[in-house]
């Protein structure tokens, strides 16, 4: 039997005025994924524990079916595993977005999607810099998504579970004054933050982008750090090959940390624009290839039109979905035989706050050996009408794989 998980990130919300008073889910022409919820059954998983920070590490590993409460670190390491950054015990990985602050407030935690090239230009110089310590590797990532290393070199890190940080996502048009790193090891993060300010604003090819008339990268923000997670094998806990295809260096590192194989697609950007029927496609042919026996597509585009407050581009992202990767997945796997296909967010991301959100996410099983439960759609009140509710989200994975 193969099985297969489409991720709309971040989808469930809330009912919005400018939809009529309709969740996005509601909103959309989504025939493909009302399909699944009509020929099996539609519940809710809460993914996020309420002791840990809403977010994609979190909500995902639950997703897999690891409970986080037991096997998160931090966001930063699976990220490092993505890149290949090996990790020793001492060490401690950390996310550095490049963002944009005016005014004391966080106009953009992308610095507008900051181009690659230039992306990469400003890590050299963090690099170059090394902001006053020997200990700090950075390394270049996608767009505004980096990562910085803090090599211990045999020493203890100043960093441990009390050192809090914010992510930059979680606090867009806000002040940051509230949300610096505090506790353990926070002065050493501040300062590594303050230092790149003067480094980005005389950057040549930053002051280009200026002029423009684009946003430009303002400083670096570093958040989720962690050190080095230990995973149990997907295969070992479940008795499944599994693969990913994602552009988000996050599904990358957690998929390869479970022994996934990890699925490259062109035209893949983790944002709005990237190629749905591309990754729709590579699915297919990953299941036709038998390189897996369970295949995870994750699209980041609906979190991020959450992230932006936008909620026709929601929709719009929701339907591409629907159309170029789950109807396409389903009719493949219906045509094979014996199958299973699960459609689930790994957290909410609400339009009206722009943020991660605790709480329950829909979620909807078909194929064979799963009874219809009169369902007709997917959505946010078919799922609380519906008498399948897991409070540990991390239970969804063996009640896909039920017998």
């Amino acid at each position: 039997m193969k099985f297969a998980l489409v991720i709309p990130d971040g989808v469930a919300d809330e009912p919005q005025a400018v939809l009529g008073g309709k969740t996005p889910l509601q909103a959309a022409n989504i025939p493909n994924m009302d399909q699944v919820a009509a020929s099996g059954i539609v519940g809710r998983a809460d993914h996020v524990p309420a002791s840990m920070p809403s977010g994609s590490d979190v909500g995902t590993m639950s997703l897999f079916g690891y409970d986080p409460l037991e096997y998160h670190t931090g966001r930063a390491p699976l990220e490092a595993a993505a890149q290949g950054i090996e990790l020793g015990p001492l060490d401690w990985a950390i996310r550095c977005n490049l963002v944009t602050v005016k005014d004391g407030r966080m106009a953009s935690f992308t610095a507008e999607q900051i181009p690659n090239d230039l992306a990469k230009t400003l890590i050299e110089q963090l690099q170059r810099d090394q902001c006053g310590n020997e200990h700090w590797k950075f390394y270049a990532g996608v767009s505004y998504r980096n990562l910085l290393v803090y090599r211990a070199r045999n020493t203890p890190a100043p960093f441990g579970p009390d050192t809090i940080t914010t992510p930059p996502h979680d606090i867009t048009d806000q002040l940051i004054a509230p949300h610096l790193p505090k506790g353990p090891g926070s002065e050493e993060l501040l300062e590594v933050m303050q230092r790149s300010q003067p480094l980005f604003a005389n950057c040549p090819e930053n002051q280009v982008r200026a002029q423009s008339g684009s946003q430009t990268a303002t400083q670096c923000w570093l958040w989720g750090q962690g050190q080095r997670p230990n995973f149990k094998s997907f295969e070992e806990r479940f008795g499944k090959r599994g693969a990913v295809i994602t552009a988000v260096d996050l599904l990358r590192g957690l998929g390869r940390l479970i022994g996934w194989k990890v699925i490259e697609v062109a035209g893949a950007t983790g944002y709005l624009d990237t190629d749905y029927a591309a990754k729709g496609r590579a699915a297919i042919e990953t299941l036709q290839q038998d390189q897996a026996d369970f295949i995870v597509v994750h699209v980041e585009a609906t979190d991020e039109a959450s992230h932006e407050g936008n909620a026709a581009a929601k929709v719009q992202a929701l339907e591409e979905i629907d159309r170029h990767i789950v109807g396409p997945v389903h009719q493949y796997l219906k045509s094979q035989g014996d199958y299973r296909l699960l459609v689930c967010p790994d957290h909410p991301t609400f339009l009206r706050t722009k943020t991660h959100s605790h709480g329950y996410v829909p979620f909807a099983i078909c194929g064979t050996g799963i009874l219809p439960d009169g369902a007709t759609t997917y959505d946010e009140v078919a799922a609380a009408a519906s008498s399948v509710c897991l409070d540990r989200g991390c239970e969804l994975m063996p009640l896909l794989f039920r017998q």
